[in-house]
């Protein structure tokens, strides 16, 4: 037993420094490729079957923008398992809940309001759509923004903080950084999701499926990928301010790769004078590359 423990040991050990090195690599990579954007470029990286792990510029705290609504419908489907909504219980909404000059798909196809969508709807525009109106719909069903911000922490989620909703954030465009977090936070809640350790089995699925389906940012995580990959993701993102800066091009979310692993992937453009297509390649080119060396 002792021979066999020696000769698997060394064996465990070398593996391990081989793995450490391909991360390096990868790293390295990922360094030179964010190098002369100007930009701060947060990447977080985890293979969840393996624990391989990458991070890029952990030490900011970076602006959530649409991503926030991962977390709101974390809190909502909560509350769906806690017995106090329902996921198929209709919301009636005003015309005057659909604002104008925001991002709202629910305003598009219903211009007059006066309609009555189910929770279940208005999480699907929320995430997978990112309808501006549908989330400011949802927070004041729920509470408000400090509902989210106090569920976060309660589950372990220190290093985040919601405490605007979609009209304040246009209204007042200095609270662009009111919503934040830091990347391992990021990371760590979408590892709940996959894992299915905060929510029933039936509302998490309806998350992922809800992820999964999300068409903004086709040219960010996914715009690299092969058209059948799956990914379940969520982006956010801020317009250009007068001195040329754009607070937050994100985009975080699962990806499964071909070997049939799930790579949890976090990428938060900040503070960028780059063009708003280079924001998203930037994006797509750290998924492809990550994608490739843990894919194989």
């Amino acid at each position: 037993m002792m021979f066999r423990l020696l000769f698997v040991l060394p064996f465990l050990m070398l593996f391990q420094i081989n793995l450490n090195a391909q991360t390096d690599s990868l790293q390295k990579d990922l360094k030179q490729l964010i190098a002369d954007k100007n930009a701060v470029v947060g990447v977080y990286i985890k293979v969840i079957e393996t624990g391989e792990t990458i991070t890029l510029n952990p030490e900011y705290k970076y602006p959530l923008m649409s991503v926030f609504k991962l977390h709101l419908g974390l809190t909502v489907l909560h509350l769906i398992d806690k017995g106090e909504l329902q996921l198929n219980q209709e919301i009636y909404i005003n015309k005057s809940d659909l604002l104008e000059n925001t991002w709202s798909p629910i305003r598009v196809k219903y211009p007059e309001g006066n309609i009555k969508l189910t929770i279940a709807e208005l999480l699907q525009y929320t995430i997978s759509e990112s309808d501006n109106n549908g989330c400011d719909i949802l927070l004041k069903l729920i509470g408000g923004t400090e509902v989210v911000n106090n569920y976060m922490h309660a589950i372990g989620i220190s290093d985040v903080q919601i405490k605007v909703n979609e009209n304040d954030m246009h209204v007042h465009p200095d609270t662009l950084y009111a919503n934040w977090t830091k990347l391992e936070a990021a990371g760590t809640i979408l590892q709940m999701v996959y894992a299915g350790t905060i929510l029933k089995d039936s509302t998490n699925n309806f998350l992922l499926q809800t992820l999964t389906n999300t068409t903004t940012g086709p040219q960010r995580l996914k715009g690299m990928l092969p058209d059948t990959t799956i990914v379940a993701h969520k982006t956010g993102t801020s317009g250009e301010n007068n001195n040329g800066v754009t607070a937050a091009v994100n985009d975080i979310g699962i990806i499964t790769l071909p070997n049939g692993n799930h790579m949890i992937i976090c990428v938060f453009v900040r503070n960028s004078r780059e063009l708003f297509e280079t924001n998203e390649k930037i994006i797509a080119s750290v998924a492809y590359a990550a994608w490739k060396h843990f894919g194989e």
